[in-house]
């Protein structure tokens, strides 16, 4: 992730390039099509820009996504867009991932219009740490440009005006975040370490990745898979990322929040090989039996039979108020992001103001929120989602609220409540 041209793409296709995913014919009839089209260095980022439009403009519109292998280990490469219209399927690409790569360009005067105000550099750090991106690596990309020629006063400044940024987004520089300088396109640090950068010591990216220790994954608890995409192929097929539990061909699971029971006839790993069972942490494609492509959405979610998913349109929160000029009261609309699934929002009832200092809350609901400010407020959604609390399903209960493309605010799910259509039900 990172803003526009930091050169996300052209760094995503070496990495396929140098762990011979994509072979050397490959790459110089990329390279040919490209010098044609007066694209000449645009052409490693077409390993993972495919489509058309993305080709001839130099943007990437939607997630790519692709597969490498190194000696030690398997990784599922999300290579996210970073023009600002093209946020949330950022934030989708964020919440299927493990690592973030935030990729700088040290050249000079594109570090300094990612970082200011309104850049993707701010946004896309805030939003992965949402997403739950925990572990940052953050590669100083263009090291070989003209303008900065391995300089390492160049790479100090950019670390320099990170680390406070970073701090204040909760990360810890010292236990969180990996800086390295690189260079996409010639490959300098991504594989090999570099023979021209005399000064930094440190590991590649690709060693790096490969010595970094795995995240504790929820293997026994029960299955939750939220779902990323969906398409017909001799049946309905869903993408996305097993969040806790695991899955076999055979079994049947339960979708939610529509309620349907439908049997998983076949799994699909990232190389789409079928495999009889996958687990936690694994990007995978499921068929589904008896469900039709329409019942299904993006954000929906495959879970246990025994121990479903919540689900709800009533549920309280606790926000913080990152960006919005006027002030926020009870009635307040807005665009909710929570793992896979996009819904609108009404803010129904302010609860309580929690002072920042010693973390309690007010005894009265206060009348609005500004900017700065925290809040646990009453959220109600147009249509059932399906969530959790963010103690219980740390995945399943974090979300950013956006309006007017821009992201007002990160929130936690405390409480979910029973919708008032299930209380008359009863």
């Amino acid at each position: 992730m990172g803003h526009v041209d930091a050169g996300k793409s052209t760094m995503g296709g070496n990495i396929l390039f140098l762990t011979g995913m994509v072979d050397k014919r490959t790459m110089e009839k990329y390279e040919k099509e490209a010098k044609e089209a007066g694209r000449e260095s645009w052409y490693l980022s077409w390993a993972l820009d495919t489509n058309v439009e993305e080709r001839a403009k130099g943007k990437t519109v939607e997630c790519g996504r692709a597969y490498f292998e190194t000696d030690k280990r398997r990784y599922t490469i999300l290579d996210a867009p970073g023009h600002k219209n093209f946020v949330p399927s950022m934030i989708s690409g964020a919440s299927q991932a493990d690592v973030g790569v935030l990729v700088i360009s040290a050249r000079k005067g594109e570090f300094e219009t990612g970082f200011e105000r309104g850049g993707q550099t701010r946004e896309h750090t805030m939003l992965a740490k949402t997403s739950g991106v925990n572990k940052m690596i953050i590669a100083i990309n263009k090291m070989d440009d003209p303008t900065v020629q391995w300089d390492k006063a160049r790479y100090d400044e950019i670390l320099s005006k990170l680390t406070p940024f970073l701090k204040q987004t909760g990360f810890n520089p010292k236990t969180d975040i990996a800086f390295m300088p690189v260079s996409g396109f010639t490959g300098a640090n991504i594989k090999d370490r570099s023979s021209e950068c005399t000064w930094y010591s440190g590991p590649s990216l690709l060693e790096y990745l490969d010595d970094m220790k795995t995240l504790d994954r929820k293997l026994n608890a029960p299955l939750m898979v939220p779902i990323a995409e969906k398409y017909k192929d001799m049946g309905t097929i869903i993408v996305g990322k097993i969040e806790s539990g695991s899955v076999r061909k055979g079994q049947n699971v339960l979708l939610m929040p529509n309620k349907r029971v439908t049997e998983v006839t076949a799994i699909y790993n990232e190389t789409e090989d079928e495999v009889d069972h996958a687990i936690c942490g694994d990007n995978i494609r499921m068929r589904l039996k008896g469900v039709e492509e329409d019942e299904v959405s993006p954000g929906f979610m495959l879970c246990d039979k025994k121990k479903p998913v919540k689900t709800t349109t009533v549920f309280e929160a606790q926000l913080a108020i990152l960006d919005h000029k006027n002030i926020i009261c009870a009635g307040y609309t807005a665009v909710l992001h929570l793992h896979a699934s996009v819904e609108e929002i009404t803010l129904t009832s302010l609860l309580h103001l929690i002072d920042k200092k010693t973390g309690r809350k007010s005894k009265r609901p206060p009348q609005f929120v500004k900017m700065g400010q925290k809040v646990i407020a009453r959220v109600e959604t147009a249509a059932p989602m399906c969530i959790e609390t963010f103690e219980d399903y740390p995945q399943l209960g974090r979300f950013t609220l956006r309006d007017e493309g821009k992201t007002i605010a990160i929130g936690r799910v405390v409480k979910v409540l029973e919708s008032e259509t299930a209380e008359q039900e009863k």
